[in-house]
């Protein structure tokens, strides 16, 4: 089938991989323009457009895809089918109609829950314990259209955001395949999704990162892993000046010590007492100006007295 495919960021590497794989004709690749990273401000190209160039596809940077220019880029190509994951701009009504078999959307999560921009970390943030991806016909509203399927996996209680967003991206990879497939073979089906049952996960923002010590352990162990890498949690209980969170662990112990509480901080972590009287142990982290590490390695140059 000729796809154009749009997708920015690592998640959609997998799908633009796939479909290369399974020998469809890519006839375009659109993604976001280049961006300023890191101290030196250098110009960094996204992942899809790396993957793009090295495959000798022809990669399009529209700044908008609203004032017409995408749409004629669109026609020149003539694409039957436009495949998104991870693209970062809603698309205008002429584009969505414009191929003959439509637009579909590598979704990470189980639709209709956590319509949005970060599915993957609300999921864990909730202390959901499953979540998936769901191949759809996209709508002018966002995450809104009919479902040709979805693929579920288990969160594993100590799953952060960086594993569960690999896991899905070749999930979504596979599953994307697999339904253009039984699009051009005239097989796909379309499930309305249930407007009653939706949930949405908008963006992340620095506001979410500070540790609350008198929530329950387990919500605070949730957010720990549903912040990583970006925006990480903080707190300010330990040091001069606050520290990132990276990785914790539920130790099961109880204690009846205040909300905040350091318990111990040695080679195992820094045992915190959380709200609800159970015990959250730091097992790695990040002071300012320094790496990320493990907890028991910081105590080596910061001990804290009890």
């Amino acid at each position: 089938m000729r796809i154009l495919f749009m997708g920015t960021p690592d998640f959609a590497v997998p799908s633009l991989e796939a479909l290369v794989n399974a020998g469809h004709e890519i006839c375009g690749v659109f993604t976001q323009p280049d961006k300023p990273k890191n101290r030196g401000m250098k110009l960094q190209a996204p992942p899809v457009k790396e993957f793009a160039l090295a495959h000798d596809l022809p990669v399009f940077q529209p700044e908008t895809v609203k004032d017409g220019s995408a749409l004629a880029i669109i026609e020149q190509l003539q694409p039957e089918l436009i495949a998104v994951a991870a693209y970062g701009r809603i698309l205008p009504v002429e584009i969505l109609d414009y191929p003959a078999y439509g637009c579909i959307n590598v979704h990470s999560s189980l639709l209709p829950k956590y319509r949005g921009s970060a599915p993957i970390h609300w999921a864990i943030l909730n202390g959901e314990v499953e979540s998936g991806v769901t191949i759809m016909h996209m709508a002018k509203a966002m995450d809104a259209g009919d479902i040709i399927d979805q693929a579920a996996t288990p969160i594993d209680p100590n799953e952060t955001v960086e594993t569960l967003h690999d896991r899905l991206a070749q999930m979504g990879a596979t599953l994307l395949v697999d339904v253009v497939q039984r699009i051009k073979d005239g097989t796909a089906t379309r499930t309305p999704q249930d407007e009653s049952k939706v949930t949405f996960a908008p963006m992340l923002s620095r506001e979410l990162s500070p540790l609350d010590w008198t929530r329950p352990a387990k919500c605070l162990h949730d957010q720990v892993r549903g912040l990583v890498p970006w925006p990480a949690t903080t707190t300010d209980i330990i040091g001069a000046q606050p520290v990132k969170v990276f990785e914790t662990e539920l130790t099961g112990q109880t204690t009846t010590a205040a909300p905040g509480t350091i318990l111990d901080a040695g080679k195992n972590g820094i045992d915190m007492a959380c709200g609800d009287g159970c015990v959250l142990r730091i097992k790695q982290l990040q002071a300012q100006g320094g790496k990320r590490m493990a907890a028991a390695d910081y105590l080596r140059g910061h001990p804290i007295e009890l």
